[in-house]
């Protein structure tokens, strides 16, 4: 299958940007190394091209309603310019994808969901939409900065009027930046350094996109791939769709149950509330090797002896530590914070502990 592109394929291409398939896209794997693409954001600034991600608006009366059927989050809570981690269950206990909320005003919503999700999440939530209500797939029209790290601030407020100190954690505002109308300026990420994700339309990227460079220039601004994009999301603990959560994992398997509200029904609500008072057989963990090793995704977690209890679903060194770390789901009983665990590395079983997110502190 050919792979899609996104509008600024050729400026990754002539940064030097090594490109790789990925959820269906040709995307910028990495610049220099991962490691100093991981360094640059967590010490002053990088930017992610993240425009494979997808999409779309939901409009009128019914589309609080259809959000609030199709999402485990309580979207009724959002006020305009507020943004909400949820995600997509399904009707057998697992989840369709994760998601963002966007509340852009009355009757007027947009939803960001995965690149490899789109087409899915577009017909499963269609499937569900039984009032009607106005849905538009804006996913080619849009291209996804985000300009993550400690110097994102410094480096955007030299290009907009906008005070963007004063935007809350998952808030947004509409504004003009870099002398590009109607971005929407989004306190979000997915790297815990802090900083901004800029939705604008496909025309105006490219300008913008050398407008954050220029003005980013004191602080070695850096592009970013999706290698150190990895490592920086799993120092967080943050799941990746597809690695940590997928169609058969539920939210309270998880540990996504603060994004999973029983105030309001949705899909497979009553099941997962069953979840919730019979308790799970098996949770998603965060654990630290205790020695040499790195972890891999799809290596066995096991007890001393030797006994598979698990299986890790993300792995790899982390930058900042200098240690293995990991993400990988175990029987309940091994999911207590400092539990020892071992994981197979090559058929020798390296220990480890499970630990509390995140693995890297500021």
């Amino acid at each position: 299958m050919e792979l899609k592109r996104i509008p600024l394929e050729h400026l990754h291409e002539k940064l030097g940007a090594k490109m790789t398939g990925f959820a269906g896209f040709n995307m910028p794997v990495r610049y220099s190394s991962d490691k100093a693409e991981h360094f640059a954001v967590r010490n002053s600034v990088g930017v992610f091209d993240v425009s494979h991600m997808g999409e779309f608006m939901v409009y009128g009366e019914k589309a609080l309603d259809l959000i609030q059927k199709v999402t485990s989050n309580d979207a009724s809570k959002l006020t305009d310019g507020k943004a909400q981690y949820s995600c997509l269950p399904n009707d057998k206990g697992g989840i369709v994808d994760d998601l963002l909320v966007y509340k852009i005003a009355d009757k007027e919503y947009m939803l960001v969901v995965n690149a490899s999700n789109i087409e899915k999440d577009w017909n499963w939530i269609q499937s569900h939409n039984t009032e009607g209500v106005e849905m538009k797939n804006i996913s080619d029209d849009i291209c996804l900065f985000a300009v993550q790290g400690p110097k994102a601030i410094e480096t955007l407020q030299k290009l907009t009027t906008t005070d963007l100190a004063t935007i809350p954690y998952y808030s947004f505002t509409k504004g003009s930046i870099g002398g590009v109308n109607d971005v929407i300026i989004s306190a979000t990420g997915y790297t815990g350094a802090g900083g901004f994700e800029l939705y604008v339309h496909k025309n105006s990227a490219e300008t913008l996109w050398n407008k954050i460079f220029e003005a980013g220039k004191d602080f070695d601004i850096q592009p970013i791939g999706l290698g150190a994009r990895d490592t920086l999301r799993l120092e967080m603990g943050y799941c990746l769709y597809g690695n940590d959560i997928d169609d058969s994992t539920s939210p309270l398997e998880a540990g996504l149950g603060w994004v999973t509200k029983f105030t309001k029904p949705f899909i497979n609500s009553e099941k997962l509330q069953l979840q919730k008072e019979q308790g799970v057989s098996k949770k998603l963990v965060a654990f630290e090797m205790t020695d040499k090793g790195i972890p891999r995704s799809h290596y066995e977690i096991c007890t001393e002896s030797g006994e598979k209890i698990g299986e890790v679903t993300s792995g790899t060194i982390s930058p900042m530590l200098n240690i293995g770390i990991g993400l990988g789901y175990v029987k309940t009983e091994y999911s207590n914070l400092d539990t020892p665990v071992f994981i197979k590395v090559r058929e020798q079983l390296q220990p480890a502990k499970v630990v509390k997110l995140p693995f890297y502190k500021k």
